[in-house]
């Protein structure tokens, strides 16, 4: 039970990992394991001590919350830098397979319509023999 080590130490309540020590009031009592935080009628968050006398909750939340940003900041450089390296690196590269496969595609077709232009072209020059209008 937590609360025989009231108005002993912090160290000696926080021996047993299910207790919380308010160094306000110098209470020691078991930790709400229902609630993420200690309610503040139950102990401050400057004042509760967890695992660990020096740090408080208010400081572990703080410096939590400073490497949580730190770390997506972080994360979100990296990803940012890594496509803009890819769109680079495609571009040093050159078109690539989608690209080329476009291209030989349009040819294809460039040289189809010459083909058909050169042919409606020597029907109509037949036509125009045939009825002499050349």
């Amino acid at each position: 039970d937590c609360r025989q080590y009231t108005n002993r130490s912090c160290e000696e309540c926080l021996k047993n990992v299910t207790c919380l020590w308010c160094a306000s009031s110098g209470r020691c009592m078991e930790y709400p394991v229902r609630r993420i935080l200690p309610p503040a009628d139950l102990c401050e968050l400057r004042s509760a001590r967890w695992g660990v006398c020096w740090v408080n909750f208010e400081a572990l939340i703080i410096a939590m919350s400073v490497v949580g940003g730190t770390f997506l900041i972080m994360l979100g450089v990296c990803c940012c830098c890594c496509c803009c390296k890819k769109k680079s690196k495609k571009q040093v590269l050159g078109p690539d397979k989608d690209d080329e496969r476009a291209a030989r595609e349009r040819e294809r077709r460039r040289v189809r319509q010459e083909e058909r232009r050169a042919e409606m072209k020597s029907r109509h020059d037949e036509i125009r023999r045939k009825y002499g209008t050349v």
